[in-house]
């Protein structure tokens, strides 16, 4: 038979009249009846999401690739959307000058430009993305073909109009500014951001020389790009002025690739008679990686037009960028003259 006491609780400043249950003598077992509590699992570590193949982000989804070549010259500054891009090759053209080709997956800018005409180069450039889009205005007709058979989904301004205004403000051919999700929406197939063989780390490697600049000169033009321990960048500074973005911003990235690569004349030219140089962007040569404040010596291999572009230490162990946007600047190991 079972009795019941009566055990006063205090809670909360209220008393709170509890009912005891004892077992009687004859009970089989006074243990417990919640018994002992198992301990609780534990928490599943969370998944890191991937990285982005292009600035070592974090990325859930891998998204289309656009190229656009914009001008780079003092008339086309300042640039329009550069500053949003993952990439940015810099690339030598006629006279000596440089263009650049920004190539844009993780996120677009409203708008991107000024855009300009394509090179040789850029359809050795490119395949390594698989079949991007590639944003330009016009080529030279010979050029056509090459074009036509290369790797990639051609949303220039005449085959795209639609997604091409002209800028107020500015004078022809400088004044040419495209729509990033419009140019991607008539290239509904082009490839999705995969690998090209950068790698990432949010430490810098051992070794390095201390360097606060790195200059980088073409027959006319030459660039200056400086670490910004504030910002964690390196700015840029082109023909000795601040490369400023028509968002009010001095360009610059986390990390800046100096490739030496061989660069010959081609068989194109302009209407004033300089030849076209062609950047060969396969085979092996040396490179500097800035980052951190640091220069490092290193090595590059690009095997086929459709393999990415490793960088190595110069002992052969991957040299990791920092994160986020790269530029890419291909100088010849000695400039070729126009």
């Amino acid at each position: 038979m079972r009795a019941y006491r009566v055990m006063t609780v205090a809670l909360a400043g209220v008393a709170v009249l509890v009912p005891s249950v004892a077992c009687s003598s004859g009970g089989g077992g006074g243990g417990s009846a919640a018994g002992p509590q198992s301990p609780a699992p534990p928490s599943p570590t969370p998944t890191p999401q991937p990285e982005h193949p292009f600035t070592g982000r974090p990325s859930a989804q891998r998204k289309p690739v656009l190229a656009v070549k914009i001008e780079n010259t003092a008339a086309g500054k300042p640039q329009i959307g550069v500053g949003s891009a993952d990439i940015v090759y810099v690339e030598q053209v006629e006279g000596g000058l440089t263009r650049l080709m920004a190539v844009f997956s993780s996120k677009l800018p409203p708008k991107v430009g000024p855009v300009r005409s394509a090179r040789i180069s850029d359809l050795h450039i490119l395949p390594q993305f698989g079949k991007p889009a590639l944003a330009y205005s016009g080529v030279q007709s010979k050029m056509v073909p090459y074009v036509q058979q290369a790797s990639l989904f051609d949303v220039s301004d005449s085959a795209a109009g639609s997604a091409y205004v002209r800028e107020p403000g500015r004078s022809a051919p400088y004044n040419l500014v495209a729509s990033p999700r419009k140019l991607l929406a008539q290239a509904p197939k082009a490839t999705k951001a995969k690998d090209v063989g950068f790698t990432f780390a949010d430490e810098a490697p051992e070794g390095g020389a201390d360097r606060r600049s790195f200059r980088v000169r073409y027959p006319a033009a030459n660039f200056e790009f400086k670490w910004s321990q504030t910002q964690k960048r390196w700015l840029i500074w082109q023909d000795g002025k601040k490369d400023m973005g028509a968002e009010g911003r001095q360009l610059g990235a986390p990390t800046v690739v100096v490739q030496y690569a061989k660069t010959t004349r081609s068989e194109f030219h302009d209407f004033t008679g300089s030849y076209t140089p062609l950047i060969h962007t396969t085979g092996k040569g040396r490179a500097v990686v800035l980052r951190d404040g640091k220069a490092y010596k290193a090595r590059w291999e690009r095997k086929s037009e459709e393999e990415g572009t490793a960088f190595t230490t110069e002992a052969g162990e991957p040299l990791p960028f920092a994160r986020g946007q790269v530029w890419v600047v291909i100088a010849a190991p000695k400039p070729v003259q126009p």
